[in-house]
């Protein structure tokens, strides 16, 4: 389905990292739109009756939705299953946002559409479950899974880029350097999502910026943005303790033309503009 104009989709999640760079549609927020909320959702969503629904809402927080994965399911799985019944209602085709994470890391070399999920933790499989949800209940939909993705800048940043960049006014910094994966910046990845709606593309698609690094490739190169004089020190992952397990490869490519602009042009664009 092509979309007439912009201004028929409606947007969940803008108050996210994501959503900061919406500039187009009907934007709602979790004060606006519960997606855990069926009837709230069914009520919102054949108000506006949108043609496309691009939904971005979800819980993000790798290590919180290990700790409490009833929030994880209700708002990533369930909240998804309430998005896609309401589109099915109203005949909308939903773009759904996922991850990287979907894959357990064991492949040698990039992660493809064609390949097959097994996530390894709880976000993970909140995520996919969603997926199997908009896959099953819809004739139209778009599928676009990010990877380790950056943007929002000092108000909604609350992930490696930005903790990074904070860290980088001490005199050392520990980063991992033992995992690697594809970057996808936030702004890139709506620009791509916009394209694709417009165009009318179906199905699924990895949006990621071009190459692949560690987080510590990803620190060294921040710092060389910021032109910081700290110390860089790599640490194996399990230095952090963290809650969720993650993988030791999330690299992505796309078969359906998601790669878009190299991730250090994006990284050095996205602080120059947000940051310095």
């Amino acid at each position: 389905m092509r979309l007439t104009s912009l201004s028929n989709v409606l947007i969940t999640g803008v108050d996210g990292m994501v959503g900061s760079y919406v500039d187009f549609g009907i934007k709602t927020n979790h004060h606006s739109l519960d997606i855990t909320n069926l009837s709230e959702t069914m009520a919102v969503i054949g108000k506006y009756k949108p043609e496309v629904i691009i939904h971005l809402a979800a819980e993000t927080d790798v290590d919180r939705c290990e700790r409490e994965p009833e929030r994880a399911y209700m708002v990533n799985s369930t909240g998804t299953l309430n998005v896609a019944n309401a589109a099915k209602k109203i005949g909308a085709k939903v773009v759904y946002v996922s991850t990287v994470y979907v894959f357990d890391g064991s492949k040698h070399g990039a992660y493809l559409e064609s390949d097959l999920p097994c996530p390894s933790n709880h976000y993970g499989r909140s995520k996919y479950f969603g997926e199997l949800i908009i896959k099953g209940i819809l004739d139209d939909y778009l599928i676009a899974r990010a990877g380790w993705v950056f943007g929002g800048g000092p108000e909604k940043d609350r992930k490696f880029v930005a903790k990074i960049i904070k860290q980088l006014q001490q005199d050392e910094v520990k980063v991992v350097d033992d995992k690697l994966g594809s970057l996808t910046y936030a702004k890139d990845l709506v620009d791509k999502i916009k394209t694709m709606i417009v165009e009318g593309k179906s199905g699924l698609v990895h949006v990621a910026n071009a190459g692949f690094c560690s987080r510590y490739d990803v620190a060294i190169e921040i710092k060389k943005i910021m032109n910081s004089h700290s110390i860089l020190t790599p640490v194996d992952s399990s230095y952090f303790n963290l809650d969720a397990s993650r993988s030791d490869s999330d690299i992505m490519e796309s078969l359906t033309g998601g790669i878009v602009r190299p991730w250090q042009e994006a990284l050095s664009a996205y602080i120059a503009t947000e940051w310095i």
